[in-house]
């Protein structure tokens, strides 16, 4: 599902950024871990296709990122993959569920009301949908990123830091929520943490080391 070979990104001269080759299989997890600087949010940013690389391939499904036409890179996107940033960034003047109804329709999608009020049932936001982000715990706001990168049924599930300011209990929740979707879909699940509690619950680990091969 996830497969990335030899790849490099540079940030400037001589600024290079060397990440592991890696593998996912649909339904398999991993954590990336690793110092601040070591390429963490870089891998994921790559294996989005946000960010193209100097050298090396991403393979989503068999498929290069860079043999996709660029006019039909991001509704493959948001097809494909479902991205948890590190912040919600929900839009402060769309309430929950117009805040998912964007994934479907930056996806292409029709505005199927149906899922969207599924997805927000099954990250137990359904009681919320017509809320502001503002009016939301920031545990609330993040069930809300996890139930925007949801909702197109994806491949891939790239999470960001997603515990990171999270207490114990909503930790423990966001993590249920990820490992849960990722086997109910067969998406290989991606997180980028220093959050042992997340490198706990994650079957396997990979520490990247940065700037050196």
């Amino acid at each position: 599902m996830i497969e990335t070979l030899g790849v490099v990104v540079r940030f400037g001269p001589g600024n290079l950024i060397y990440l592991p080759d890696l593998r996912l299989a649909p339904g398999e997890n991993l954590a990336l871990t690793g110092p601040s600087g070591s390429g963490k949010s870089t891998c994921l940013m790559v294996v989005a296709g946000l960010l193209t690389p100097a050298e090396g391939e991403v393979r989503i499904e068999g498929q290069a990122w860079r043999a996709i036409p660029k006019r039909e890179q991001d509704q493959r996107r948001g097809r494909l993959i479902g991205f948890i940033p590190q912040e919600p960034h929900l839009v402060p003047t769309l309430t929950v569920a117009q805040n998912i109804r964007l994934a479907r329709y930056f996806a292409g999608l029709p505005q199927d009301w149906a899922a969207i009020q599924a997805t927000l049932a099954a990250v137990g936001m359904a009681e919320l949908t017509n809320r502001l982000p503002a009016t939301l715990s920031r545990g609330q706001q993040q069930r809300v990123a996890v139930a925007r990168a949801l909702v197109n049924q994806p491949k891939v599930i790239l999470a960001d830091e997603p515990t990171a300011s999270l207490d114990d209990d909503h930790c423990q929740a966001v993590l249920d929520l990820l490992l849960t979707a990722a086997q109910r879909l067969q998406a290989a699940l991606l997180v980028a943490t220093h959050d042992a509690r997340a490198r706990q619950r994650l079957t396997r680990h990979v520490t990247l080391e940065g700037k050196k091969p």
